[in-house]
């Protein structure tokens, strides 16, 4: 009996002896890295060129994500230049009081008509890039400043007071091209974003346009 149980363990008592060699892990420094190359921001449109009577109410939400291919201008790829495709979303809540639309000769009682913007669009950001990253740490310091052309491809206006709700499409009635420029500067994830717009939302009638401020987030 004993010699079997020594024949049973004598494979454990080997295997015990024997010394493995060591993996010798390497990690590889990526001196060509690229960096934020995926974007999503989230903003609060604050509308510029209001006309009299116009106030914004609740929370009027701006939404882009996108792509930006990154190209390092610089040796140490400090600086770079990152052209991208991304879509937008904007969603403006004002009211107007009846008064200002009816005149004060109309006697009707006076109410705060809500009226919701909201556009649809495929935007062409073009930044240009300063962040002190390096290749072996993605936490860093960022400066990024751009221009970008929105196409918006659908926009609805919907329309609520007292005699009840309208929702119809103004896509015909507004500028198909909106352009902007932008600067987002921060710190790993957190980075303060504004989005100023340059030219308005309306062909003709209201000049209001886009101004966003919010966050930017950056991923690889």
């Amino acid at each position: 009996m004993k010699k079997v149980l020594f024949f049973l363990w004598m494979p454990f008592f080997c295997f015990s002896q024997e010394t493995l060699p060591q993996e010798v892990k390497t990690i590889e420094i990526d001196s060509l890295f690229r960096e934020d190359q995926f974007y999503a921001s989230l903003s609060y449109n604050l509308v510029q060129n209001r006309p009299a009577g116009f106030k914004q109410f609740s929370f009027s939400p701006g939404i882009t994500f996108g792509f930006l291919r990154d190209f390092p201008i610089s040796k140490n790829r400090h600086w770079a230049i990152a052209p991208g495709l991304g879509y937008s979303y904007n969603n403006i809540k004002q009211f107007i009081n009846s008064d200002e639309l009816a005149g004060s000769d109309i006697i009707v009682p006076a109410e705060n008509i809500r009226t919701v913007i909201t556009t649809h669009g495929i935007e062409f950001p073009l930044e240009v890039r300063w962040r002190n990253a390096t290749p072996t740490s993605h936490i860093f310091w960022r400066i990024h400043t751009g221009f970008k052309a929105t196409y918006v491809f659908n926009s609805k206006l919907k329309i609520e007071s007292s005699t009840g709700s309208t929702k119809e499409s103004i896509s015909d009635e507004i500028n198909r091209w909106q352009y902007g420029a932008y600067i987002s500067v921060g710190f790993n994830t957190w980075n303060p974003y504004i989005y100023y717009g340059l030219n308005p939302i309306f062909k003709d009638g209201s000049k209001i346009s886009n101004f966003n401020i919010g966050f930017q987030f950056y991923i690889l």
